[in-house]
């Protein structure tokens, strides 16, 4: 199985992201794609030779999981981008996140003190699959983190490459713009 970047150029021209952060940003996640392929390839090669009792091997399986999460993760963050209607407070969202936080104002506080946070990564707002629970989750790199059996409904990048072009070191700034910029159907759509 081969994965094919998509095209996201629909995002061009959405307010608060330059052309050329979000034509840079667009990039950088074609090259998760290619280097996704890449390693899946040689493991399926080294497979087929018997070398996977050496160390290349290992270290590919574990980059692997670099590779395919920075892929992914980019895919569900330029998939919830795009939007400009508030959340539904009554929608099947709006609603589980009252649920969960006891309401809108207090989960929003919490996600964006998660992507405030030092360093780098994602913030995300997963659901338990096995619950249905919502939890906002940082994940500090693409393969760290992630909580297992769980559904990304948001997706926050806190890299500093989705932002620096655009606001320098004023991260609060660009948070304000992504949440401007939040197309909330498709997050509401993630709940199925």
């Amino acid at each position: 199985m081969e994965y094919t970047a998509k095209d996201y150029t629909k995002l061009i021209g959405t307010s608060d992201f330059s052309d050329k952060m979000m034509n840079n940003h667009f990039t950088l996640y074609q090259g998760y794609v290619t280097n996704t392929n890449k390693v899946l390839g040689i493991l399926v090669q080294m497979l087929k030779e018997g070398k996977t009792a050496n160390p290349e091997f290992a270290e590919l399986k574990r980059r692997l999981g670099w590779e395919f999460n920075g892929m992914r993760l980019h895919e569900y963050y330029f998939d919830n981008l795009g939007g400009t209607a508030p959340l539904d407070a009554n929608g099947p969202l709006g609603k589980k996140l009252i649920e969960n936080f006891n309401s809108l104002e207090e989960w929003e506080k919490d996600f964006r003190a998660t992507g405030a946070m030092r360093g780098i990564g994602w913030s995300v707002l997963y659901m338990d699959s096995t619950n249905g629970s919502l939890i906002n989750f940082w994940i500090n790199e693409h393969d760290v983190s992630n909580p297992a059996g769980c559904i990304p409904l948001l997706v926050m990048d806190v890299f500093e490459h989705a932002y620096m072009l655009d606001y320098g070191l004023k991260r609060a700034d660009y948070i304000e713009g992504f949440f401007k910029s939040i197309d909330w159907k498709a997050v509401e759509a993630r709940l199925a």
